[in-house]
C-alpha cells in the first residue's frame, strides 16, 4: 500500500488510500481530532499533520513541522508526536505500553490497529500537545504557529 502523494486536503489523503487501511487512517483521524481539538489538521511533508511549531536548534538550523502526524507507509501506520520533555520524547518514554510497534524517537509504527493500544496511543497524543505547549511557553526553541 503506498501512501497518497497528490491529496491536497486530510479527506483527499484518506479517500486515496485503499481499504482495509483507508478505514485505520479514518479512525486514527478523527481519535487524534478528539484527543487534540486546538490542533487544525492538514496536509504538511506529504502526510496529515495536525497543528504546527517552529523549531531553531542551537546550530541555527530553523523549521516547521506538524505537532502530531498520521501517515499510511508501504508497510506500516505511523503517528508522529513531535515532543519532548526533559530531552526524552514522549512516544520514547512510553514505549513499554505499546509493546507490538515499533518505536523511534517521536514516531509509533505498526501494522494494523489490534496492535497498538489505542488508549495508550491516544494519551500520547495528549501529552505531546501539552509538553509542545509548555515548551513554547517557556522559550525553550519551539513555537507553536497553529
Amino acid at each position: 500500500m503506498l501512501k497518497p502523494v497528490s491529496a491536497q486536503t486530510p479527506d483527499d489523503y484518506i479517500a486515496q488510500i485503499e481499504e482495509p487501511r483507508r478505514s485505520a487512517i479514518e479512525k486514527l483521524h478523527n481519535l487524534i481530532l478528539k484527543a487534540a481539538p486546538s490542533l487544525k489538521p492538514s496536509m504538511q511533508a506529504g502526510m496529515i499533520g495536525y497543528g504546527a511549531y517552529r523549531y531553531k536548534y542551537a546550530s541555527g538550523r530553523e523549521g516547521t513541522a506538524p505537532i502530531v502526524a498520521l501517515a499510511s507507509q508501504k508497510s506500516y501506520i505511523s503517528v508522529y508526536v513531535s515532543a519532548s520533555d526533559e530531552g526524552v520524547y514522549c512516544a520514547e518514554r512510553r514505549k513499554a505500553e505499546l509493546p507490538k510497534a515499533s518505536i523511534g524517537k517521536s514516531c509509533i509504527r505498526f501494522k494494523k490497529l489490534e496492535d497498538v493500544d489505542l488508549k495508550v496511543l491516544m494519551s500520547i497524543v495528549k501529552e505531546g500537545v501539552t509538553v509542545m505547549k509548555k515548551n513554547a511557553k517557556q522559550g525553550k526553541g519551539v513555537t507553536i504557529v497553529s
